[in-house]
């Protein structure tokens, strides 16, 4: 039995889903995860979430506590994560409600810790390799997932993570697109980060909600945009992860 941990995750927590669920308490040496950790089987394998945002979407991107979600998670024995995030669309291919498998990411945040590693042992310093910081046979399933459920998807994407809660500017955004990002949003880094120095495969689907504002052909991106569009696609993403979870299971 595969144990997978899901960071996002809105709708998984349904009890139609997850099977004999129950919440956990998880503290750990970086404090609490953002949500208790709620934790059941889906398609037979041990599931463990944790709401990125709160339950209530309360927590601001800056204020997750990435590390406290990640160690929660290595700590239940987690395999592999899968996250799940709303992300604005800088090419005009990626439409509303398009789902991206990320690939590669830039970090455009500032304030956020950033590392387990907040000292080194003498003469051991540790730089985790981060070339591929998506795990390649997580996300041919998420891929194969997709297909599965004849939903449409790309089948790679760099995203550009920005400190937040406010929007880009214009320039900001054009200036996201010059660098080769594909999709912008405010939650996977340093979350990927953090999952690669714990030595657990991590993979997301991310649901394109908008253009962000460097379409000049239409009005900038509005929360209630994203609500939109997010609420009427939620249970394609749903579907998707409900999907590669069962696949995980038969490889284990």
């Amino acid at each position: 039995m595969a144990v997978v941990g899901i960071i996002g995750g809105s709708g998984l927590d349904n009890p139609d889903i997850l099977k004999d669920s129950k919440d956990r308490i998880c503290e750990n040496k970086w404090g609490s995860p953002s949500s208790p950790v709620k934790s059941g089987t889906i398609a037979g394998q041990k599931v463990h979430i944790i709401g990125r945002h709160g339950r209530e979407h309360t927590i601001p991107p800056t204020f997750v506590n990435n590390r406290a979600n990640i160690q929660a998670l290595k700590d239940l024995g987690c395999d592999c994560i899968l996250a799940t995030t709303a992300v604005g669309s800088l090419r005009e291919e990626i439409n509303r409600g398009h789902l991206v498998i990320m690939d590669q990411f830039i970090d455009f945040t500032r304030h956020r810790p950033i590392t387990f590693h907040e000292s080194f042992a003498p003469g051991a310093p540790v730089h985790t390799p981060m070339a591929e910081p998506f795990a390649a046979d997580l996300r041919k399933t998420l891929i194969q997932s997709c297909l599965k459920n004849n939903i449409t998807k790309h089948d790679s994407g760099t995203v550009i993570t920005i400190e937040g809660p406010r929007f880009s500017t214009r320039a900001e955004s054009m200036m996201f697109r010059s660098w080769g990002a594909d999709i912008i949003n405010m939650s996977t880094a340093p979350e990927v980060i953090l999952a690669n120095e714990a030595g657990i495969p991590y993979a997301a689907v991310a649901m394109s909600t908008d253009y962000d504002c460097w379409k000049t052909d239409e009005a900038p991106v509005t929360w209630e945009d994203i609500l939109t569009i997010f609420n009427k696609n939620a249970e394609n993403v749903t579907s998707v992860l409900i999907e590669a979870i069962a696949k995980i299971g038969n490889k284990n």
